[in-house]
Formats: C-alpha cells, sequence, structure tokens
C-alpha cells in the first residue's frame, strides 16, 4: 500500500482564525491525508522549521487576516534557504486574497490559491494529484535536520528498516521518557513545560520528541500535539509526529527503529507521547525502549473500581496526577496513592497543573526525570516513597 500524503496546515502569525483550517483538515483526513497541524499564530520560521522535521510534501496556509503576498512569499523563500525547496506551498483566504494577490503569489512560487466557494472535493482532489506521486530523488541534505527527517520516512513508509534489536538504553548516553496515559490528561503541555525546562537547564542540550496519534490503515490522520506546543519551538528540539498507521497499544510499528535512529543522533533526550490510552495499553514495556515511564491522569477517571482496571498503574515509574487544581484532585491523589502502595514497589505520585507556568510539581517532576545517574533516580524514588507512606 502507498504511502499516506504528508502535508502540514497552519495559520498565519496575529491571525486567530482556525475555523476553515479545521474544517478542511478533517476532509482531507477523510480522504487518507495525514495532516500535521501547527495551529494558529504561527510565524514564517515555526511554519518551516516544523516542515522540514515532519518532512511533509507540502504547506497549507490559511490567511484571513491580510498580509498575505509577504507572507506566504516568506515561507516559499525560507524553505528554499534551508535547502527544503521540494516542500511546497498553496493555501486560501477566503475574502481577503484577490484574483490578483493570487496571481502575484503564484509568482513568487506557491503552487495554488483557493478562494471563497471552492469545493472541498477540488481541495482534496488537488492534494491528491500534485502531492501524491512519489517523490523524485532529492539532493543530499543541507542541514542535519533534514537529514534526519528523510531517514525518519524511509523508516516510516518501510523503505529503510533498521536493524535496532540492540538495548537502545545502553547504546548511547541519550536518556528516553515515554510518557502515556488517557486523552485529555495534559500530556502534550506537560510535556512542553519539561522542554522548556531540559532547554533552561543546559543551554548545549537537544531534545528529540516523537508524537503518536491514531491512525487506521489506508486511512488519513490528525497530527495535532504541535498545535498545543509552545516552549517546542526551538531550534534545539527535534520534533516528529506519527500515525499508529493500524498498530493498537498507543504506538506506531515504526517508533522502535525511529527511536534507534534518533538514540544514534546526538540528541540528549528523547521524549515518547503515545496516543491516548485506555485501561489495557503498556506501550512500553515490550521491548524496554525507554528509561523512565510517566503515566498522566486526570482527577476525573471515574471510580474507584476502574481505577483498579488500569495496567499501567503497576508498571509506571511515575504517575501524574495533572489538572490537580481540579475540585477532585484531591480525593484522586489519594485513591491513586492507595492504589499505588499495593504495588510494593518505588514508584513516585506528583501532582501538577501543567498549564500553569513555573507550577512547583512540575519541577519536582523535571527534577525526577532529569537526573542522570540511575542510583541517585532509585535513592530519590526511596526516600519520597518513605515521605509518602511515613516510614
Amino acid at each position: 500500500m502507498a504511502s499516506p500524503i504528508r502535508i502540514l496546515t497552519a495559520v498565519p502569525i496575529c491571525d486567530g482564525h482556525d475555523s476553515a483550517i479545521n474544517t478542511i483538515n478533517l476532509e482531507f483526513i477523510r480522504h487518507g491525508i495525514e495532516v500535521v497541524y501547527l495551529g494558529y499564530h504561527r510565524s514564517v520560521g515555526d511554519i518551516v522549521r516544523a516542515a522540514i522535521q515532519e518532512d511533509v510534501r507540502a504547506i497549507g496556509i490559511s490567511s484571513y487576516n491580510g498580509g498575505h503576498i509577504e507572507f506566504f512569499a516568506e515561507v516559499v523563500a525560507l524553505l528554499r534557504e534551508k535547502g527544503a525547496a521540494d516542500i511546497k506551498v498553496f493555501g486560501g483566504g477566503g475574502g481577503t486574497i484577490t484574483h490578483e494577490d493570487a496571481a502575484m503569489m503564484r509568482r513568487k512560487g506557491v503552487d495554488e490559491i483557493f478562494f471563497a466557494g471552492t469545493s472541498l472535493d477540488e481541495m482534496v482532489k488537488f492534494v491528491h494529484q500534485r502531492y501524491g506521486k512519489p517523490r523524485a530523488k532529492r539532493a543530499r541534505a543541507k542541514s542535519s535536520d533534514i537529514e534526519l527527517a528523510h531517514k525518519l520516512t524511509e523508516i516510516e513508509d518501510k523503505k529503510k528498516i533498521r536493524n535496532s534489536k540492540f538495548g537502545i538504553r545502553n547504546s548511547c548516553k541519550t536518556r528516553v521518557i515515554g510518557f502515556t496515559g488517557p486523552g485529555g490528561a495534559g500530556k502534550t503541555t506537560l510535556i512542553d513545560e519539561l522542554v522548556l525546562r531540559f532547554l533552561n537547564k543546559d543551554r548545549q542540550s537537544r531534545v528529540a520528541i516523537l508524537s503518536h496519534d491514531p491512525s487506521v490503515i489506508g486511512e488519513g490522520a490528525l497530527l495535532g500535539d504541535r498545535a498545543t506546543m509552545i516552549n517546542s519551538q526551538n531550534d534545539r528540539v527535534f520534533m516528529r509526529s506519527m500515525a499508529t498507521r493500524g498498530q493498537a497499544g498507543g504506538l506506531s510499528p515504526a517508533t522502535h527503529d525511529c527511536l534507534a535512529l534518533l538514540a544514534r543522533s546526538g540528541f540528549d533526550y528523547v521524549i515518547i507521547e503515545t496516543v491516548g490510552t485506555g485501561q489495557e495499553a503498556m506501550p512500553f514495556q515490550k521491548n524496554g525502549i525507554v528509561d523512565q515511564t510517566v503515566l498522566v491522569m486526570n482527577p476525573d477517571y471515574g471510580s474507584r473500581l476502574q481505577l483498579q482496571k488500569i495496567v499501567m498503574l503497576d508498571l509506571a515509574d511515575i504517575v501524574v496526577v495533572n489538572k490537580s487544581d481540579l475540585q477532585r484532585a484531591r480525593t484522586a491523589h489519594t485513591e491513586i496513592e492507595q492504589r499505588l502502595e499495593q504495588n510494593r514497589r518505588a514508584q513516585c505520585l506528583i501532582d501538577t497543573v501543567a498549564k500553569r507556568h513555573r507550577d512547583s510539581g512540575v519541577d519536582k517532576l523535571f527534577g525526577l526525570i532529569s537526573t542522570s545517574d540511575k542510583s541517585k533516580r532509585g535513592k530519590e524514588r526511596k526516600s519520597h516513597e518513605q515521605a509518602r507512606t511515613g516510614r
């Protein structure tokens, strides 16, 4: 089966009109296209960086605030400057882009501009016809990010599977941290806050993120975690969005091989975020691909009976009750604490409010996962356990 078309969609800086792009995203997904959605109020640099790292075929920009001629032209120019001219640009803007504007934008390298009244079917047909053909042989990568993005695409499309049966954790100094938990628990926001702390702790450190969203074989996917990333829009952060492409359990069939490549690419930390998972998911246990597993929960998980069914509570190294400012958070903490005590192993329980800047709970979590010495981490967990149980 041919690999899905991957495109990136975004709304320019100073433009918060996202209704149109959300509708178009859904139509693309229904027709088998994988859409990396960057969100609104995005700069030229953010858009180009994301497009290169995601190795998309094209960028679709929805612009309703004016300034479109200059903005689109700057995106095209920066792609060429970065050595990524094979990534094309198209877009639209309702009634704000005139036919005269569109003609000028095409002369500056924009593939197509869609006007108000254009059917969704026409847009989908354009993307399939223009970007659905196999890529021509690409020139030598101009930067390490481009080269890495190309290699990840080869792995994900199963054109080049790498032998990664070696132990990833023992192969290099890269620390790998896995985040899992139900949808809506705030995993992405929490990761973004942690990335900020990684970047501030060491001005030379580099972080990679593998973020997963669900899809079935032969269908499209909305890869939307970038839309809520703020701190991760940094040149020292490499983020790749992956669709599960039919595999259950929260990860992609290519995750292990992509992780092996990232672990050999000089990153200090690699963070893996699974799709929103349920009671049965154990995404990191089969092959031991992570150094630490973090289970992120919100206070509204249901009854205590539901809590007993969550398998990851037996396996996670750290359990985070995010959104701990909600009314039920204190009760949730007590119930989860009692559940963890039954496991009789060193597990940490931390309360966070990831959306709150400089949250002390996120600081504590960062302290646990950023410690490189395993014996020290063990002592910290033991101390945390003793403080929690009063022993």
